[in-house]
């Protein structure tokens, strides 16, 4: 090769730049290409991971044609295990190879409790639908309803309102799919939190569906999805009262939980880890997300004169979440106008991952393979007015969402209500999810009017509420059965490793 088409220090430092190599920014030319070499003979003799990713995409497509295949939740005995090992594994395969503490963490929480373990294995619950319900109409899917999923958060305004409030697995799915997934998780978590005998159950499950139903028909008829959002002044009694629990003082809230003795910065904590020496790079982060996502920040969050924020300080969040416990996470400390550290804003970055629905649903003309925008996009549909913070910003080499923290974040205590009020709560959230289902029209990617097709889906409501219940009772013991193959598995060390192709 000749020098004059060698490629410069320039050129190389970009592309050490695209790899993320450590110290680049000292090296000279020669180091540079040592180092690109270096990495590139490393990558091809790292070990390939096996991943069922394309086998599944191949089985959802069958599925919908309408051929006959064996499916995943028609296996038993070690087949069914081995099933539910390696989608574990595959599932958590960046958190098992790098060992991090969360990752035990996150799978002991998962052989502690059925309800978590549920809400943990989104992709093995989604594998054992893949290719479902081609035939029903298409909606901007949460993609993980539970009880949960369900709570109070701040709308543009910083008014609080009562919404779902998780959109990491959000996705273009039949509209069944998350009525099937908010059926069971309702039915697991009466029998785990609310210790519901199976009759009461089913109950809470019908009253679910119903909801949903009965929300879906109004919205049809009315079409005022657009103008509606649940506030303390319109709220049923026991949302009402969440709003009341939820209410605290911001001063109070950041001086309690998070700030130190000066108010300047974060109190390091066994969950909060100040990392003070990135504030610079935060700021720049931050500067990034404002512009990335055409934010335009309030007026309590705004450097005085500019559209832009002020990091005041920056924290790793630890032990946060279920699903997504073990992925990266970071709290940002923005200085409020007083600049005394009582109106003080924190925004959160949360590392996104492929939606557990991707590959599975049904092929349409909807799907999408992006990470965090794909989740910002859901939330911008399903709370039209909603955090102005939330966006989506790369750094790391991974892809982050961010919201505020606000003090009235809050969602309800499930192991405090009683039977009545399960069954209310339960028609509260299924009339919920029909509602931000009847945005994905409005404000999302579909171009049909979609209420009236999902009331003509349904047909007669009884019929499809039982059909609702069957599915979830089946389902909730399909997933206890798993529960106990997975802590079998676990105690013996299975999650400590990955499946790895060998030559």
């Amino acid at each position: 090769m000749s020098r004059e088409s060698e490629p410069t220090r320039k050129a190389l430092y970009e592309q050490a730049q695209q790899q993320d190599i450590a110290g680049r920014s000292k090296m000279s030319k020669e180091e540079l290409a040592a180092a690109l070499e270096r990495q590139s003979f490393e990558e091809a003799a790292a070990p390939v991971v096996a991943t069922r990713f394309d086998t599944f995409k191949r089985l959802a497509t069958a599925v919908a044609d309408g051929e006959f295949v064996l499916r995943p939740r028609a296996l038993t005995g070690f087949e069914r295990r081995r099933h539910v090992r390696q989608t574990l594994r595959e599932d958590h395969q960046t958190r098992i190879a790098e060992g991090c503490e969360e990752a035990g963490a996150k799978f002991d929480q998962l052989a502690d409790s059925l309800f978590s373990f549920f809400r943990g294995t989104s992709l093995l619950f989604y594998r054992d639908m893949a290719g479902d319900d081609v035939w029903m109409p298409t909606v901007l899917a949460l993609g993980d309803v539970h009880p949960g999923n369900f709570g109070v958060m701040p709308n543009v305004d910083n008014v609080p309102i009562f919404s779902v409030n998780d959109f990491d697995e959000a996705y273009y799915a039949p509209f069944s799919w998350d009525i099937k997934r908010g059926a069971v998780g309702f039915m697991i978590a009466a029998e785990t939190e609310g210790e519901l005998k199976r009759k009461q159950q089913i109950k809470i499950v019908r009253r679910f569906v119903q909801g949903y139903i009965e929300e879906m028909a109004r919205l049809a008829h009315e079409g005022t999805e657009q103008d509606e959002e649940m506030r303390h002044d319109n709220a049923p009694k026991l949302i009402r009262k969440l709003f009341e629990d939820a209410e605290e003082d911001r001063a109070a809230w950041l001086s309690d939980d998070y700030l130190d003795e000066t108010r300047s910065g974060f109190r390091p904590t066994k969950k909060l880890v100040p990392i003070s020496s990135r504030r610079d790079e935060f700021q720049a982060i931050t500067d990034r997300l404002i512009k990335e996502n055409d934010i335009e920040v309030p007026a309590r969050a705004r450097v005085r004169g500019k559209n832009g924020m002020r990091v005041k300080d920056v924290a790793l969040r630890l032990g946060q979440g279920t699903a997504s416990l073990g992925l990266n996470r970071y709290y940002v400390l923005i200085e409020g106008p007083e600049r005394d550290g009582t109106d003080d804003l924190i925004l959160e970055y949360k590392q996104a991952r492929r939606s557990a629905l991707a590959g599975l649903v049904p092929p349409s003309a909807y799907e999408m393979d992006t990470l965090a925008e794909r989740i910002s996009h859901a939330q911008a549909v399903h709370l039209i007015r909603g955090d102005v913070f939330y966006g989506h910003v790369e750094f790391e080499g991974h892809s982050y969402l961010s919201r505020e923290r606000a003090p009235f974040r809050d969602d309800i205590d499930l192991d405090d209500l009683s039977k009545s009020e399960w069954k209310t709560y339960a028609g509260i959230c299924g009339g919920v999810l029909a509602s931000v289902h009847a945005l994905s029209d409005d404000s999302g990617n579909l171009d049909y009017d979609v209420e009236p097709a999902i009331i003509d889906a349904i047909g007669p409501p009884g019929l499809f509420t039982e059909d609702m219940v069957e599915f979830a009772t089946e389902a909730a013991d399909r997933v206890r059965h798993d529960h106990g193959l997975f802590r079998e598995d676990h105690a013996r060390g299975a999650f400590t490793q990955l499946d790895i192709v060998h030559r």
